[in-house]
């Protein structure tokens, strides 16, 4: 059993262990390789009874645990979306765990408020958000959009069903193509999924406001109460971007809640040339964006962002005598911006990676991704056999399998494109996932991993093309 007096001793494991983990990560299979159950079965039943040797311990992270672990920090993790780190992130993250601190209001630790306060202004102000807008720094954008639902049914219902419970008739909108969390925000804030309603896209993947207005037109005939339109910069499947101006216009109309999803795409809004992204985010009430996906900063990090704080705090307040404070209403104490009490010291890695990076280097970076990405995307044109089908979008390319026979029939096409991309993650030397569009399964690619060089993206493209000329072997 240590004590912290023990710590400079033990300390240089645990960063040795990392540096080496550092080291040997490009040559570690992206994908883990174990089967179902099987670190579960090299897990003692109970817990020990009497303490274990802190090496042993080491020994059994290496032997045991990393074989199950698909490395989301590899170079060649290409898949999802990315949480990407970063050294500066990680310090950061050690600092907080050391200091340990329950930030879950101004007075228990008053610089975790007020950095948070300041690294919530520096974002909102170079990605050229509105600068009424107040940020908060949420875990995920799951929980963002839960709040953000939450505010939503209290303001439709007159801020009655925290009170009373929910009405059964508040209708929310998305598009067909948005986020699975929105759906079960809708059915944990009480509202019932069956109140959500999936508005059609078009040809990009976008929102179709015309439809939109016709869903709520028709919802308000039968009854129903239209509460919440959810539109998304960055699908999740093909990072298609709604019309934030068009339907924010409809949203003002029937007095409906917009919340704008950026969870990926919004880092993209550092970048001056992507900065056409905020047409019509004055219309929006609440907006969400996750550092912790491609600025660099260890998961979990999202912000989000209010136009006006006296809803959320109106929703998400209650004081009981043990919480209060004699400088509340001074200072912001964001326990009541959110749903969780307890809340970490977030804003440090934020402000470590900000702060070692600079705008102009992270700009630098989001710039070579979102190059890499255009550079794939005219490698899959050149190959025999693979179609392109979404993208370039920002750093995302999407591509099926095909073939020059007229009449393509989807089912074989989609069987083919799904074994490549199971050769692909198999082989350990890429990890790739896939969506469907237009009923065809697709193979999404994601440049976006923090330290990603032009090496791998060589290695990506070879490791592709020897696994199509396999698909072709009889």
């Amino acid at each position: 059993m240590f004590s912290r007096s023990d710590f400079s001793t033990h300390a240089p494991t645990v960063t040795q262990w990392i540096a080496d983990y550092y080291k040997k990560l490009p040559e570690l299979p992206v994908k883990s390789q174990v089967k179902p159950g099987e670190i579960y079965a090299q897990i003692e039943g109970q817990i020990p009874e009497s303490g274990q040797p802190f090496g042993d311990i080491i020994a059994d992270l290496d032997r045991i645990i990393l074989p199950g672990i698909t490395h989301w920090q590899h170079p060649n993790f290409h898949a999802f979306f990315p949480a990407n780190g970063s050294i500066e992130s990680l310090f950061a993250e050690m600092i907080t765990a050391a200091i340990g601190a329950q930030c879950m209001v101004w007075e228990t630790s008053p610089a975790a408020a007020e950095l948070e306060q300041r690294m919530m202004e520096w974002l909102r102000d170079a990605m050229k958000l509105p600068t009424y807008w107040e940020g908060v720094i949420q875990d995920t954008a799951s929980t963002a959009t839960l709040t953000a639902i939450v505010c939503a049914r209290e303001q439709s219902s007159g801020f009655s069903s925290n009170d009373y419970g929910v009405p059964n008739n508040l209708r929310v909108y998305c598009s067909t193509e948005t986020h699975s969390s929105i759906e079960k925000a809708v059915g944990i804030a009480g509202m019932g999924r069956k109140n959500l309603v999936k508005i059609s896209v078009d040809e990009q993947g976008a929102m179709i406001p015309a439809l939109l207005e016709q869903a709520i037109k028709e919802d308000i005939a039968n009854g129903k109460k239209p509460c919440c339109i959810i539109t998304a910069l960055g699908t999740t499947g093909t990072v298609a971007f709604d019309d934030n101006e068009a339907i924010g216009i409809i949203a003002k109309k029937y007095d409906c809640w917009l919340h704008v999803d950026a969870a990926y795409a919004g880092s993209a809004q550092l970048l001056p040339e992507n900065q056409w992204m905020n047409k019509g985010l004055d219309y929006a009430d609440s907006y969400v964006f996750n550092p912790h996906k491609w600025l660099f900063t260890n998961f979990d990090c999202t912000a989000y962002y209010v136009k006006d704080v006296s809803v959320l705090l109106k929703c998400m307040e209650i004081l009981p005598e043990y919480l209060k404070t004699n400088t509340r209403g001074q200072v912001n104490d964001y326990r009541d911006w959110g749903i969780p009490l307890g809340r970490r010291f977030r804003a440090l890695k934020l402000w470590f990676v900000l702060r070692h990076y600079g705008l102009n280097a992270i700009q630098e970076k989001l710039r070579t991704h979102i190059g890499y990405a255009l550079e794939f995307s005219e490698f899959i044109k050149k190959q025999a056999g693979l179609t392109l089908v979404a993208g370039p979008t920002l750093n995302f390319v999407g591509f099926r399998c095909t073939e020059k026979a007229q009449g393509e029939d989807i089912a074989p096409l989609n069987e083919r494109t799904k074994t490549l991309l199971e050769k692909i993650n198999a082989s350990g030397k890429a990890y790739l996932s896939h969506t469907k569009k237009d009923q065809y399964y697709i193979i999404r690619v994601i440049f976006g991993q923090t330290y990603l060089n032009d090496n791998d993206l060589a290695n990506v493209c070879s490791l592709l093309k020897e696994k199509l000329e396999q698909l072709k072997q009889p």
